[in-house]
């Protein structure tokens, strides 16, 4: 019984890093969004390590988006705006390496309603 929970706690903890990872690989690379696996991370983390979990929470760059979508259902305006310039720049790729229409106008759709998501939340309140 035991060495079941360890296992489980093992697969979420890589969960956790592999979400960590592509997080931190979505900081500087525009088109991967880093917040929601920030939050899968924490999640994940939450259910395998304390440790891991706590240094999550409480480090000071990775741990103010996921604090502010935990108690306010909030994203940034930064965020916000990263992710439709992100989105604007799926959809110019997809145009300039000819992807068929139908798929573009299923982007668009896709991501339509991804814009009406992000902007309907709230912005974290002013500290």
């Amino acid at each position: 019984m035991k060495s079941k929970r360890h296992f489980r706690r093992s697969l979420w903890a890589l969960a956790g890093g592999i979400a960590l990872l592509l997080g931190l690989i979505g900081i500087p690379l525009p088109l991967l969004p880093t917040t929601p696996f920030l939050l899968l991370a924490a999640f994940c983390f939450s259910q395998s390590s304390e440790k891991l979990h706590n240094w999550l929470m409480t480090h000071p760059k990775l741990s103010p988006p996921i604090k502010d979508w935990q108690r306010h259902g909030a994203i940034s305006y930064k965020a916000k705006f990263m992710a439709a310039i992100s989105m604007g720049a799926a959809l110019l790729i997809s145009y300039l390496l000819n992807v068929p229409l139908y798929i573009i106008l299923i982007q668009v759709l896709v991501l339509i309603c991804v814009c009406v998501f992000l902007f309907s939340r709230p912005s974290p309140p002013k500290n």
